[in-house]
């Protein structure tokens, strides 16, 4: 197996790297060439990848890249970001992500039948956003710098707000064995290493006899994640919030590593995403999608896409300084990232009465936003393009 799956990761990023030009001008996505791939390559059409959720490959896979997209996610948004530009991302934050998981928890309950409290869980997993699948928004010049950095921040920090509550709701489903104080040392012991653990090794990387070299600059960043990472499991802390915690303290305090571990680190991050969006494409079978989901469960995925976040928005950016047009687009782009994926996963393996039913709509809401958000991103980029040449010639020609 482990074979079938290095071959297709490596055919698959070949033609992704092949097509990134043209997908960079295009509807054609990365993101949904490694969905579809792995749903071509599974068990539900040719079967060349033969996976289960239950594999150790699926839950050690998805466990690293969760950790390595909270990593970076936190090296976006140190606290000076937050600092000098909270307004906006506050708004979505503080407003928008509650709303969002409420509107979502109440889709799910009326709609699918869920208890209040499994509601309640669907809702926490699938709030979280992802910029990866509509890149062209957050890394296109002709889109305005503020919806850039609102959803920028907004996706960078939104993972780590949502996963204390993913874990109490799970506790409280019966699907941890870390309950009351044990729960509450786990999220408190991981954040506390994800600080204290930077602290450490920047100060030592201070020293004059201990400084860096410039080309090695990104491993110390390196270093510092895989630190927490053993620390984390050898003491049995929440190693995804250590990430993130460690991730904000990097960004703090070490603003040239900060930079010097950007590209590094992100090529990393994708590489990783990709592969478990690879296999989570291989675990979604035809049978997985039209037969285990009722048309109820359609109908909740439509809804959490386009009406609970969209809603949520709304009412957070009332009052806000934001054109017609940028609001939509941050209503919009609220794409189901790969936290929700991983969260997803978390509840299927928790062992919780109703696991099976919420991974099945987790599962359908991210491949619906997968294809509809990475579809639409280069489209709204262009739109906003247009806008600025139509504005800047009717500055020259009054």
């Amino acid at each position: 197996m482990a074979t079938a799956l290095l071959l297709s990761f490596a055919v698959l990023l070949l033609i992704g790297v092949l097509i990134s030009e043209r997908a960079h001008r295009t509807v054609l996505s990365t993101a949904v060439l490694f969905l579809v791939g792995g749903f071509l390559l599974g068990p539900g059409a040719f079967g060349f990848i033969t996976v289960t959720s239950g594999d150790p490959i699926v839950s050690g896979l998805a466990e690293l890249a969760l950790f390595s997209v909270l990593f970076t996610d936190g090296m976006r948004v140190g606290f000076r970001d937050l600092r000098t530009a909270w307004r906006l991302p506050g708004r979505a934050l503080l407003l928008g992500l509650p709303l969002t998981l409420a509107l979502t928890a109440v889709f799910a309950h009326y709609l699918v039948g869920l208890p209040w409290l499994e509601s309640f869980l669907l809702g926490a997993i699938l709030a979280p956003t992802d910029p990866v699948f509509a890149a062209a928004i957050v890394g296109r010049e002709e889109v305005p710098a503020r919806l850039r950095h609102l959803l920028n921040v907004e996706s960078g920090v939104n993972d780590g707000l949502a996963l204390p509550i993913v874990l109490i709701l799970l506790a409280a489903a019966g699907g941890s064995n870390a309950h009351g104080e044990e729960l509450l040392l786990e999220i408190v012991l991981g954040i506390a290493v994800g600080v204290i653990v930077p602290v450490i090794v920047l100060g030592l990387e201070r020293l004059p006899f201990l400084q860096a070299i410039r080309s090695m600059q990104p491993l110390l960043a390196v270093s510092i994640g895989l630190l927490v990472l053993a620390i984390c499991q050898a003491t049995h802390a929440n190693l995804f919030l250590g990430a993130f915690a460690a991730g904000i303290t990097v960004a703090t305090l070490g603003k040239g590593l900060r930079h010097d571990f950007e590209q590094f680190g992100e090529l990393v991050t994708e590489l990783l995403k990709l592969a478990a969006i690879m296999v989570f494409g291989a675990l979604i079978t035809p049978a997985f999608l039209f037969g285990d989901i009722p048309f109820a469960g359609w109908i909740f995925a439509l809804l959490a896409l386009l009406i609970a976040r969209p809603l949520a928005l709304l009412v957070s950016f009332i009052g806000a300084k934001l054109s017609l047009g940028e609001q939509v687009t941050a209503m919009w782009f609220g794409p189901k990232g790969f936290a929700s994926v991983v969260y997803g996963l978390i509840i299927l393996e928790s062992g919780i009465a109703l696991a099976d039913q919420i991974y099945h709509l987790v599962a359908l809401v991210i491949v619906l936003s997968i294809l509809s958000h990475s579809s639409t991103d280069v489209v709204i980029a262009r739109r906003f393009a247009r806008s600025q040449e139509g504005t800047a010639a009717g500055t020259k020609n009054p």
